[in-house]
């Protein structure tokens, strides 16, 4: 095999491909300036490498558009839905099912229902009450946020050290995990939430090992754990690469041992079981049948009926196929060889980025703009920078995202501030790869002339959707 390259090509044929076009700087300067230098309020036919996110915006499978074609779209007891629900069975070997229209729409189901059991159970003490997560997902904090709930994030100490190389920063500090429960009092906790890979880190994959510890730690204080999994095939990816014990292990037997360590999931479908929109929440038994049942009448009040949730029939189709689709080994192998080659050529720059993990790029923007403070959003500005350059969208992982306590208003410290490169499925090849690379070249000769940025209107929550700002000159 010493005839093949170091870069394998892509393991698809693209077989319908959807035009771009690009504009000039000028032109870009001028988006930006009407769009509040919000690369989220960017129209996308004025983008040109879209890396905003991975969430629905890749390619499906031939298997995938063809299973919709079989969509039962009754209202209630749809075949469809029974077809997703005997997926999720085999799969991750959960019994109840409730489909959503994306993973958000979980959050909104489970996140008040678990809150509501702990406080008939427990009279839990609302001025102490916090979720905690190895680092909890935009969305997922919002809505816990949104419940009068606190968040803790109990990463890794290396976790965000762009300069450690490290087999699982994704995972929990399991001391600081503890010493968390008993001080807030494990009656005031309504849930833990594993987050696999874990985004804000970087992608970055949580071991098998570490959740096991994880879920025996909260049923020994019986606390309930969601397994937030929109990447789920990836984490089980890295597990076979770098946990011994599974090194022989198919990806599906992996996720398969991985979910025994939560007792609900909540996922969005749109990252590894590639579908354009689709979330799902499922429940391992009916230890939770209580919070079960709120969930499916809070569904029929905010997604649709639980044996469609926001989907129609041919949508739960092709999910349930996608499920599968998605830890394909080879679409696995060559997703996070694309990562290690942007990272890789980012860092020839001179670059730092976190070390390559399963879904983006994430380019320590701290680092590169050090005369940025925190408060005028280092990532944010370079990637409104990137934007001008090259017409290249990405988003800010940082101090912008995570927002302020709801309480006091002040800004929330966050442990580094990241430009995430987002890279959607099977949809860009190693051209477009070395043409990111290309323009971070210029980005970096102009990095010191980079300002930083101030609102002009901050939303309340999950502002860095819809904040609109201004260079802090």
């Amino acid at each position: 095999m010493d005839y093949l390259p170091n870069y394998l090509p892509e393991p698809y044929r693209i077989r319908v491909v959807e035009p771009v076009k690009r504009t000039t700087e000028q032109e870009r300067e001028k988006y930006l300036l009407e769009a509040g230098y919000n690369p989220f309020l960017l129209d996308s036919d004025k983008v040109y490498i879209d890396l905003l996110t991975d969430s629905g915006t890749g390619s499906v499978t031939q298997a995938m558009q063809s299973a919709m074609l079989r969509g039962d779209e009754a209202y209630s007891g749809s075949r469809s839905y029974h077809e997703l629900s005997r997926a999720v069975k085999d799969i991750f070997g959960y019994q109840f099912t409730i489909p959503t229209h994306q993973g958000r729409g979980a959050e909104q189901l489970y996140v008040p229902a678990l809150i509501n059991k702990r406080e008939r159970e427990s009279g839990l003490d609302r001025d102490k009450m916090t979720a905690i997560s190895n680092y909890f997902f935009d969305t997922t904090q919002g809505h816990t946020q949104h419940n009068r709930c606190r968040v803790l994030n109990v990463s890794t100490p290396e976790a965000f050290n762009t300069e450690v190389v490290s087999d699982f920063k994704g995972n929990f500090d399991l001391e600081a995990l503890a010493l968390a429960i008993e001080e807030v009092g494990p009656s005031n906790v309504p849930y833990i939430v594993s987050t696999i890979t874990c985004n804000s880190a970087g992608g970055q994959p949580v071991s098998i090992a570490n959740l096991r510890s994880v879920y025996e730690l909260a049923q020994y204080y019986g606390i309930p754990v969601v397994m937030d999994c929109a990447r789920f095939a990836e984490n089980a990816y890295f597990v076979k690469q770098r946990e011994k014990e599974f090194a022989n292990w198919s990806i599906q037997e992996i996720t398969s041992e991985a979910f025994k360590y939560a007792d609900i999931f909540s996922m969005s479908a749109k990252k590894d079981a590639l579908v354009p929109i689709g979330g799902l929440l499922a429940f391992k038994d009916d230890s939770l049948l209580d919070v079960q049942l709120e969930c499916k009448t809070l569904c029929v009040l905010l997604e649709g009926f639980p044996t469609y949730g926001g989907l129609e029939g041919g949508a739960m189709e092709r999910l349930a196929v996608g499920l599968y689709e998605g830890m394909n080994e080879d679409w696995l192998a060559s997703r996070v060889q694309q990562i290690e080659y942007l990272v890789s050529g980012l860092e020839a720059l001179g670059i730092r980025c976190q070390q390559a993990g399963g879904h983006a790029a994430f380019i320590d923007a701290g680092a590169l703009l050090p005369h940025i403070p925190s408060w005028q959003f280092p990532g944010h500005a370079l990637s409104c920078e990137l934007y001008k350059v090259a017409g290249i969208r990405g988003a800010e992982i940082g101090s912008l995202l995570q927002g302020c306590d709801m309480e006091t208003g002040e800004q929330l410290p966050c442990p580094a501030e990241f430009l995430r490169l987002a890279i959607p499925r099977a949809t860009y090849t190693q051209a477009h790869f070395d043409f990111i690379i290309a323009a971070f070249a210029e980005v970096k000769k102009r990095a010191s002339s980079i300002v930083g940025l101030k609102f002009t209107y901050e939303p309340k929550v999950l502002r860095h959707f819809n904040a609109k700002l201004e260079p802090a000159l």
